[in-house]
């Protein structure tokens, strides 16, 4: 065994002790709560029928997938997190390209742009539900008034588009905040000499900025879609998961099934099923990225 080899061994030996608190709390937070859901989900456990309980095996599962509202929830929540990814990452390259450019104002314009992320998830849904998509007293449909049209019924008529819209309202800023550091740190010298070269502002774009910012755009896609398939708040404020099941998601799903039938097994059986599909979607959207990431070394 070399010196090198010796003096590494010697140092994680001295530092697994000082590590092994933290890794145990992680473990006990993490492993505790998902095996109780495991557990419940092969159990029957209502509250509303205390007297019926006992292990149920895969019955809660085969309920699920036998009915139509887990695909129905599951297709609402891939398509939501759809619409909202491209929302985000289209508007937000387009806010960062153009706040990295000079221009009066531009301080106020990034405050004003990166606002709503720091804004509570209900008070942005209490906000677009009262006071731009209300069709009596709401601004859009003020102004659908204004031009001789019909004020829109948002939430009734487009309920999941009207909450990709909100979301998307409030994620866009994350985008921005990721994506105008690296733009800033793209080198002067190589768009100074692409100037000189007579590319223009789309060129400049496509084959210089866009390129660059390639990789936070991937690490943006990951992260907002590890929160975009657990969305609740925006749901459960505006249209409730209706009208129907037109904007119930898996979350909302687990939500019902959990606290308004008060069946905790069949709940704890749809959580795992969104973990699993969670993990699916994570490791196809990881295996695009590095595709991606590769072809641009």
């Amino acid at each position: 065994m070399t010196a090198a080899a010796a003096a590494r061994r010697t140092h994680g030996a001295r530092t697994k002790p000082l590590l092994a608190p933290s890794v145990a709390v992680l473990l006990v937070w993490m492993v505790v709560p998902l095996a109780m859901t495991i557990w419940f989900s092969v159990e029957h456990y209502n509250l509303l029928a205390p007297a019926r309980h006992g292990f149920a095996g895969l019955d809660n599962y085969r309920y699920l997938v036998a009915g139509r509202t887990l695909w129905i929830a599951m297709w609402n929540t891939l398509l939501l997190v759809g619409l909202v990814l491209l929302s985000t990452l289209s508007l937000g390259t387009l806010l960062a390209v153009l706040l990295d450019r000079e221009f009066p104002g531009r301080g106020v314009c990034r405050l004003l742009t990166l606002a709503p992320f720091f804004m509570m998830p209900t008070v942005s849904a209490l906000i677009w539900k009262n006071m731009l998509m209300n069709p009596v007293f709401g601004i859009f449909a003020w102004i659908n008034r204004s031009l001789g049209l019909q004020p829109v019924e948002f939430f009734s008529t487009m309920p999941l588009t009207a909450i990709a819209a909100i979301v998307a309202w409030e994620w866009t800023p994350f985008v921005v905040l990721l994506l105008l550091p690296a733009l800033q740190s793209l080198d002067a010298g190589q768009k100074e000499a692409a100037r000189l070269d007579g590319a223009g502002p789309v060129a400049m774009f496509w084959h210089i900025e866009l390129p660059h910012l390639l990789r936070p755009m991937a690490v943006a896609a990951m992260i907002e879609m590890i929160f975009f398939l657990s969305l609740f708040a925006e749901i459960y404020v505006t249209t409730g998961g209706g009208p129907g099941l037109a904007s119930t998601n898996l979350a909302y799903l687990i939500f019902r099934d959990a606290l308004f039938d008060w069946d905790v097994g069949r709940g704890s059986a749809g959580g795992i099923l969104a973990i699993i599909l969670a993990n699916i979607s994570s490791i196809f959207l990881m295996r695009i990225v590095g595709r991606n990431l590769e072809d641009v070394r």
